[in-house]
């Protein structure tokens, strides 16, 4: 896994810290969709096992991390297969999925973040489980874990905090 930052440290118009990523898939946009809503195709990829109840004010059961206890989200919006966005913990995030021909799809994922201090520490997170989804997306498997202490996300964190994005929250799993 590169130690490059592909996250985006931003201030949302209402004023909120946020991380943002992009993605490019060669996929068409229904495809990715299941990326982001399935349970299975979660799997592969996301930090948490997820089951989303896919309507707004929908249910999101989070399990499965050995760091955190299990939890509850809520559907904050839906609209299939362009938009979802929910809320995990005191943070939100947003899946905007956007068809650029038949065959391909722009992916974004942004974290809403309840504090500023996260933010380094979500964007080398976030790095370590989109290299899961991108092996994913390619029909690789992502060898060793995507989510966890024991995930490549160090020097990744690091990077981060080089560049100045906010830090200092506690990091599960590593006291």
């Amino acid at each position: 896994m590169s130690t490059e930052t592909t996250g985006t440290y931003l201030t949302l118009d209402d004023g909120r810290p946020a991380v943002r990523f992009s993605r490019t898939y060669d996929h068409p946009i229904d495809r990715v969709w299941q990326f982001v809503t399935d349970t299975d195709e979660l799997a592969h990829w996301f930090p948490s096992h997820a089951e989303i109840e896919l309507r707004e004010g929908g249910t999101i059961k989070f399990s499965g991390d050995p760091n955190l206890e299990d939890a509850t989200g809520r559907v904050l919006a839906v609209d299939p297969p362009r938009h979802l966005s929910f809320s995990w913990g005191g943070d939100e995030l947003r899946f905007d999925l956007e068809e650029l021909d038949e065959k391909r799809t722009r992916f974004t994922l942004t974290n809403v973040l309840e504090a500023e201090n996260t933010a380094a520490r979500n964007g080398a997170g976030w790095e370590v489980c989109l290299s899961a989804l991108d092996a994913h997306a390619r029909g690789e498997v992502f060898e060793g874990p995507h989510a966890g202490a024991g995930a490549p996300w160090q020097e990744v964190y690091q990077a981060y905090v080089e560049a100045g994005i906010p830090s200092g929250a506690p990091i599960p799993g590593t006291d």
